[in-house]
């Protein structure tokens, strides 16, 4: 063999230049790459995030208050079109080696996280501190954010249920993780579980595995130069089908908060469909030195801790204020003055409800969700409905009926005490009803079926207070929503009508006035499909499918395990036409009725129900 002339060998040697530095990405579709380092890689950067002379990715520098993100610059392909289910996420798998430098051993600002994200406008609006850069308070918990992490957090954060301060967690479009467990690795050899210190400023490994078959995320973890676990520290069922719908973007993400501290990525590989490339531990980055070295002057240790203490006591100050303002935060506007007897303000109302805690829920619709609540003043029980509203058209006139509502008196009435406006938010106060919604009596069957008198009553409650609406009341009031689940049960039993968020008023003896159809199928008179009228004749039509449904135990419409539909009122008038109406009345009443009254109560039923509205409110009025 001849030998390489001097201008071949340099030739050569910047030809293989590339695999010995080790710092550009490596891949075939984009979808597969590896970073030994950073040094001239092609990463989109943003925030505090930058690389250092040596190609360390340092997320954050150690200013306060900061966030920086580090991600591939393309999106990748997280669905294939071509797979035998295209609307399922790619697999992917990713290792990654860190390092959390803290300003003290044993206290650090927010950590970081890998993340999948399907816009990067969630990322630029993200917030630093415990929102770790990648979300804020309108997104956090919001699933149309899209967002995907594994995070590695150094903070205890109450508000979020972390576990600790020291801990993995894997989140799904909130910061409030699908599972999470303490930082550590179990030992092959021993299978003992050893801790591991985020804030070490020790590199450690990571491993992701996200399995799109079987909807599972596996998480590994151990110091530098140990070999994967064989146990993993975490796996958990995660669907991120709804979090990548196309294509989605991968990286990192840091932020401080009031303590100093730098977070660093020092290499990193990625795979769809398959394993991530090793990273070749020999070629990463070097860290800086890991603690300075003892200083013997007093003051230059005093100073920095009093310092950081006072600048930790300011921030915390600060923020507590600001998240008590935005806690507690509501709407006002002028035209509102008039109404302020009837308005709770919105503090009184989180500390009734504990924080509107789930265990204070009474219960959820697509109207709202409804908690319990007890004024801390008079001690008196109420429960608050939060309804979303997004646009302030109409607002004016809505809250001036509710309002006008609040000062209906009546027995079998729920009474409306007042209200309370927050941004995207709408919460109505009623009086609280300890036995809850007649509709759990009649088809949870978790309290036990109610004899036929208990029933009996509660109709003509119903009908006493929808009397009450049409006829006796200042102004005509359309409910708008009768049905058993807005029938609430107080102390005594008595059935009372509730939830008067969907009611319309208007002066009698003036026509009603077209509005958007609204209700519960099954209860929806059929004139309201033509004329777009709520009229006491549609709240007629409505008690009547109450009437059937209270008798019979059945809800107005069914549908069977073969999608076959069972109008009640339908069947009802067939055991009528068939002379066995007594047959209709539901199986799991006791069986001490009077036939003639539940006879009686299904045939009104069967009028009000009727398809012609003056025929229903002729021969149906309650």
């Amino acid at each position: 063999m001849l030998p390489l002339q001097p201008s071949r060998l340099a030739a050569l040697l910047l030809l293989l230049a590339p695999a010995y530095l080790g710092s550009a990405a490596t891949g075939d579709d984009g979808g597969r790459f590896v970073y030994n380092g950073f040094a001239g890689a092609n990463l989109t950067l943003d925030g505090a995030a930058a690389v250092t002379p040596n190609g360390l990715l340092m997320l954050t520098n150690g200013s306060l208050q900061m966030k920086g993100h580090a991600f591939h610059p393309s999106p990748l392909p997280f669905r294939d079109p071509a797979a035998r289910n295209a609307t399922a996420a790619r697999s992917f798998s990713t290792t990654f080696v860190f390092a959390i430098y803290g300003q003290y051993a044993d206290l650090s600002s927010n950590g970081l996280a890998f993340f999948v994200a399907a816009d990067r406008a969630v990322l630029s609006a993200a917030l630093p501190g415990r929102f770790l850069g990648l979300l804020n308070d309108t997104a956090n918990g919001n699933r149309g954010a899209h967002v995907f992490a594994v995070e590695l957090d150094t903070i205890f954060n109450a508000e979020f249920g972390d576990i600790n301060s020291n801990h993995v967690g894997v989140d799904v479009d909130s910061l409030r993780s699908v599972d999470a467990t303490g930082a550590g690795y179990y030992d092959d050899a021993t299978g003992e579980f050893r801790n591991l210190s985020l804030i070490s400023r020790k590199p450690m490994q990571v491993w992701v595995d996200y399995d799109g078959a079987a909807r599972k995320v596996t998480v590994a973890m151990a110091p530098l130069g140990v070999a994967r676990p064989k146990k993993p520290l975490l796996q958990t069922a995660v669907d991120l089908s709804d979090v990548v719908r196309g294509t989605a973007y991968v990286g990192f993400t840091s932020a401080t908060a009031v303590l100093f501290s730098r977070h660093f990525v020092l290499g990193w590989s990625f795979a769809l469909d398959g394993p991530a490339p090793p990273l070749n531990l020999a070629a990463l980055p070097a860290l800086p030195r890991a603690w300075p070295k003892p200083r013997s002057k007093v003051l230059e240790i005093v100073l920095p801790i009093a310092s950081a203490t006072l600048v930790l006591a300011v921030g915390v100050v600060v923020y507590s204020l600001a998240q008590r303002r935005l806690r507690y935060a509501e709407l006002h506007e002028d035209w509102e003055v008039p109404f302020g007897p009837h308005r709770f303000s919105y503090k009184d109302l989180f500390h009734a409800t504990k924080g509107f805690a789930d265990r204070q829920l009474l219960g959820a619709g697509g109207f709202g969700s409804v908690y319990k609540g007890v004024l801390r003043k008079s001690g008196m029980e109420i429960a608050v409905k939060k309804v979303s509203h997004e646009s302030r058209q109409g607002m004016r006139e809505f809250v001036a009926e509710v309002v006008s509502i609040g000062r209906l008196r009546h027995r079998n009435l729920v009474q409306l005490l007042g209200y309370c406006r927050r941004k995207g938010e709408l919460l109505l106060v009623y009086d609280y009803m300890p036995n809850g919604s007649l509709d759990k009596y009649l088809h949870g069957r978790s309290k036990g079926a109610l004899d036929w008198p208990h029933r009996l009553h509660i109709i003509r409650g119903v009908a006493s207070g929808l009397l009450y609406l049409h006829e006796d009341w200042e102004q005509i009031v359309i409910h708008r929503d009768v049905k058993a689940s807005n029938v609430l049960l107080d102390g005594e039993m008595n059935g009372r009508l509730g939830d008067f968020g969907l009611a319309r008023l208007y002066d009698h003896g003036v026509d009603a006035q077209t509005t958007h159809v609204v209700g519960t199928m099954g209860y929806l008179a059929p004139e309201l499909g033509h004329t777009g009228k709520a009229t006491p004749a549609t709240d007629v039509f409505a008690f009547g499918a109450f009437l059937l449904e209270v008798t019979c135990g059945r809800r107005p419409i069914e549908q069977d395990e073969e999608n076959n539909r069972t109008v009640l009122a339908n069947w009802v008038a067939e055991h009528w036409h068939k002379g066995s109406i007594i047959d209709a009345v539901d199986t799991l009443m006791p069986s001490q009725f009077n036939p003639e009254e539940v006879s009686l109560v299904l045939k009104l039923g069967l009028l009000c129900s009727h398809p012609l509205p003056y025929a229903a409110t002729t021969q149906g009025q309650p």
